[in-house]
């Protein structure tokens, strides 16, 4: 009998181990909850479990950097958002990857918008209000951020250009602290992430004003949109999209897709991820791939027009 050639035998299926999802962010956060949802989904279509693997670090550049430093065979992904993709290559002259080159689109999973928020009592309770609040005060009020540079940050300035007003920035060692400070009558105002902030929303604590998204937040109807308050075009969400390293082939790129799709129309995963305050993607990795473009071109115009630093 004759010997198949090597390149004829029979390949083991994809995948024949787990597949490692890094999550450039600290284990508790909105990353992390979001991979463990999708990708306990995925392990049950792909037959081997997804395991998380949390890279924190320099606003995400961390893990995405590990992500696109992982051997190209389908089984590293890394699920990456806006700041680490789109804003931080216009804030650090030498980053140690480039998002578009180094870096296989699989699936944009979920685009969570930010809400701005005061506490009650603050004596403001509309968008209008605070904008000629903060036209009467020019640089008196302040905004919270995650830190310089965060969507946070951005989602601040972008409010500032389009509503024509001056507000001071004061940035945080992430959202958390912000929140508190906030809470506690330090700062004037935020524009946080929805789940961010929702328990605090709901328990009467902060004034939920304005969602920076085209369409109102399925989780909180009752709040307009930016453009509803009066201030059109503040459009900013954190998405969230999984990534494989470049040069990954594109049969295991088409496999983690069509899982990660999958995933995303089970009702469980659905239910889990509209908790997270956020609109739920889904599409093709060429579809991804021209929304990156976009984004980084969007960003990019912001960070020079508002003068965006990371000191």
């Amino acid at each position: 009998m004759p010997l198949w050639p090597r390149a004829l035998r029979a390949q083991p299926p994809f995948p024949d181990q787990p597949v490692k999802m890094i999550v450039p962010f600290a284990p508790g956060g909105p990353a992390d909850i979001i991979a463990r949802i999708i990708g306990q989904a995925m392990g049950a279509k792909l037959g081997q479990p997804v395991v998380v693997d949390s890279r924190s670090g320099a606003g995400g550049a961390v893990g995405v950097e590990a992500g696109a430093r992982s051997r190209p065979d389908g089984l590293t992904t890394v699920l990456a958002s806006t700041g680490a993709l789109v804003v931080l290559p216009h804030l650090m002259p030498r980053m140690a990857y480039d998002a578009q080159k180094d870096l296989a689109p699989i699936i944009q999973v979920l685009s969570v918008p930010q809400i701005l928020v005061v506490r009650k009592g603050r004596g403001v309770t509309s968008v209008a209000e605070v904008v000629a609040l903060a036209k009467r005060q020019p640089g008196k009020l302040t905004f919270g951020s995650a830190g310089n540079g965060s969507s946070l940050h951005l989602a601040g300035e972008l409010f500032k250009l389009k509503a024509g007003i001056e507000i001071t920035h004061v940035p945080y060692r992430g959202a958390a602290p912000a929140v508190t400070d906030l809470l506690g009558g330090t700062i004037d105002m935020i524009l946080a992430d929805v789940p961010v902030v929702l328990p605090h929303i709901r328990g009467g604590e902060l004034l939920a004003l304005g969602v920076t998204a085209e369409q109102r937040a399925p989780i909180l109807p009752d709040v307009p949109t930016m453009a509803e308050a009066g201030v059109p075009g503040v459009i900013s969400e954190t998405w969230y999209a999984l990534f494989a390293p470049a040069s990954t082939p594109k049969d295991r790129i088409a496999k983690l897709h069509d899982a990660a799709a999958a995933a995303l129309q089970d009702d469980a995963v659905r239910r889990s991820l509209a908790e997270q305050g956020g609109q739920i993607v889904g599409g093709t990795p060429q579809q991804l791939a021209d929304f990156m473009v976009s984004e980084s071109r969007k960003w990019g115009e912001l960070v020079q027009l508002a003068n965006v630093t990371l000191n």
